[in-house]
């Protein structure tokens, strides 16, 4: 099946992108600013040119989207999206939580992720119709019974403009804000597919930043949506929830309404 050569086409890029990305971990990776001031390194570019130079040879026809070298147009409708340090600061202070993320979209819609981190060899799986697996053990999210008893997680407050922060703030105010988890990037949405986090919720994103995680959190059972509660595509806007237990949507989306 064309899926299955899919995943195992996205289990090499993981592969040579860790290769790229393990001997700069806790070294000099030579950090650069980018025009928009995000820290990029050695590490990230190395990655990303890994992946490229599998999917130039195994898929030439697919666009390649990548967080450092941009867009590669193709003509076959698909679309690799590559994210090849998410959470470079991380990254930068030598902390695992960082990953590679890997996704394959098509027309707008996300068919398949990976979610890898290289150091801790941890690779989280997901595909349209197939149950997500961590490490080739199926991964499943936890039951919530109650927003108040919610763990919710995102990378960092300074990613919202004031609006945004302070309908975050009204979403924090409603869940079991003693236990909220800050930092952690793609890492929040992996510990949400494997049942250790409730709620990420994040704005500002891009494409990169969150295609991959749609196919690995709704095949572990969870749900991945805008604020409005709908499908995230490729024209959605940035502002990302993922839920472990979809039963809490409407509890979520009206909690966001509510700013502090």
């Amino acid at each position: 099946m064309q899926l299955d050569d899919d995943i195992a086409l996205a289990q090499r890029l993981a592969e040579a992108a860790g290769a790229a990305i393990r001997p700069w971990f806790r070294a000099d990776a030579g950090t650069e600013r980018k025009d928009d001031a995000t820290p990029v390194t050695k590490a990230d570019r190395a990655a990303e040119e890994a992946i490229r130079r599998i999917l130039a040879a195994e898929a030439p026809r697919d666009t390649i989207i990548g967080e450092e070298f941009g867009t590669k147009p193709g003509s076959s409708g698909r679309s690799w999206v590559i994210d090849p340090i998410d959470g470079t600061a991380g990254f930068l202070a030598g902390r695992p939580l960082f990953g590679t993320l890997i996704a394959l979209v098509v027309e707008g819609w996300p068919v398949l992720g990976l979610i890898d981190q290289p150091i801790l060899g941890e690779r989280w799986v997901g595909a349209r119709g197939r149950p997500t697996t961590l490490n080739g053990q199926p991964a499943r999210t936890r039951t919530c019974r109650e927003l108040a008893e919610a763990t919710l997680a995102t990378t960092g407050p300074h990613y919202f403009d004031d609006h945004d922060g302070a309908h975050f703030m009204g979403l924090a105010a409603k869940t079991d804000h003693r236990r909220m988890v800050m930092g952690g990037d793609c890492y929040n949405y992996a510990m949400l597919a494997s049942g250790h986090l409730d709620l990420v919720c994040e704005a500002n994103l891009k494409l990169h930043d969150w295609a991959a995680l749609v196919p690995v959190v709704e095949g572990a059972g969870g749900l991945m949506c805008d604020w409005n509660g709908d499908p995230l595509h490729a024209g959605s806007d940035g502002r990302v929830l993922a839920l472990g237990d979809p039963a809490r949507l409407d509890d979520v989306i009206e909690a966001l309404a509510c700013a502090h």
